[in-house]
């Protein structure tokens, strides 16, 4: 059975840009926050990562920096582009240690968990 991908549309209702090809991210891994009912996790919210909120995402049990070579997965450092779970993010937001946004990468089915005004407050301001 094929899954749907949702329209490719960001939170400002323009086009998605992709948010990270190195690192490879997104749930499709294509790149890009690209969402369909299948990702439970919603992997919507376009980010830089920083080293704070890498060692918050560990602590609360979501170890992104430490490599994983039987998922092929490297690690994340700050500075990285990722795809990052939209309950994550706010859950970060509410502790004060949001990671950078960049709505232009950020789904608009990310609005189902996170204000809008949430992502906006947190942007880069270059979307």
């Amino acid at each position: 059975m094929p899954i749907d991908k949702h329209p490719s549309i960001n939170v400002l209702g323009e086009p998605l840009q992709s948010c990270s090809t190195a690192p490879v991210t997104g749930f499709f891994r294509n790149g890009a926050c690209d969402t369909c009912m299948a990702d439970q996790g919603s992997h919507t919210v376009c980010v830089t990562l920083t080293a704070e909120f890498l060692a918050f995402s560990k602590y609360v049990g979501n170890d992104l920096s430490t490599p994983r070579p039987e998922f092929e997965f490297a690690g994340l450092k700050p500075g990285d582009r990722w795809c990052l779970c939209a309950a994550r993010f706010l859950q970060a937001h509410d502790e004060g240690i949001s990671p950078i946004v960049h709505l232009d990468s950020t789904h608009a089915r990310a609005l189902e968990i996170v204000p809008l005004d949430v992502l906006m407050e947190n942007a880069t301001g270059e979307d």
